[in-house]
């Protein structure tokens, strides 16, 4: 009974140039990734996004986590620096931040999309009284009750 060995195709990477780039957090990144599709056959995909993280240095198992917002929705993906899944890494932009990890843009964004949202429904109804606004008895439609809570 022979056994059957899978055969894995391995692209080979530059781990010079990789270990050499120079990624930091707040960086702008575009990671062009190899896609099987079917047996054999690899498509290159972007994800383009801000680099919230760099851990391990220069290691073999470096990694780095880009974010990105597609359709109001955060999404992350962690890369190997050296995966041979990644064909090219491009600095788009750079920008000087004062953090070493940037894990605190994930709820500044979320308390952004909220802002956006309650902007939106003010806009677009007007002349309704949305569920969010406090409106006392006897106020117009429109106007807005500014309610201080009490501390027991």
């Amino acid at each position: 009974m022979s056994i059957k060995a899978t055969t894995k195709i391995v692209t080979p990477i530059n781990a010079e140039a990789r270990k050499n780039l120079d990624i930091h957090a707040g960086d702008l990144v575009r990671v062009w990734q190899k896609i099987e599709e079917t047996k054999g056959k690899f498509r290159l995909q972007a994800f383009e996004g801000l680099v919230l993280s760099h851990k391990h240095g220069s290691e073999s198992g470096a990694t780095f986590t880009v974010r990105k917002v597609i359709d109001g929705i955060g999404v992350e993906r962690i890369f190997p620096l050296y995966s041979p899944m990644i064909d090219e890494i491009e600095l788009v932009r750079r920008s000087k931040v004062r953090r070493a990890k940037l894990y605190f843009v994930r709820e500044q964004a979320a308390k952004e999309i909220r802002k956006k949202m309650r902007k939106v429904m003010d806009t677009k109804y007007p002349d309704e009284v949305i569920a969010t606004d406090v409106v006392k008895k006897g106020t117009k439609v429109g106007e807005k009750e500014e309610v201080v809570a009490e501390a027991k």
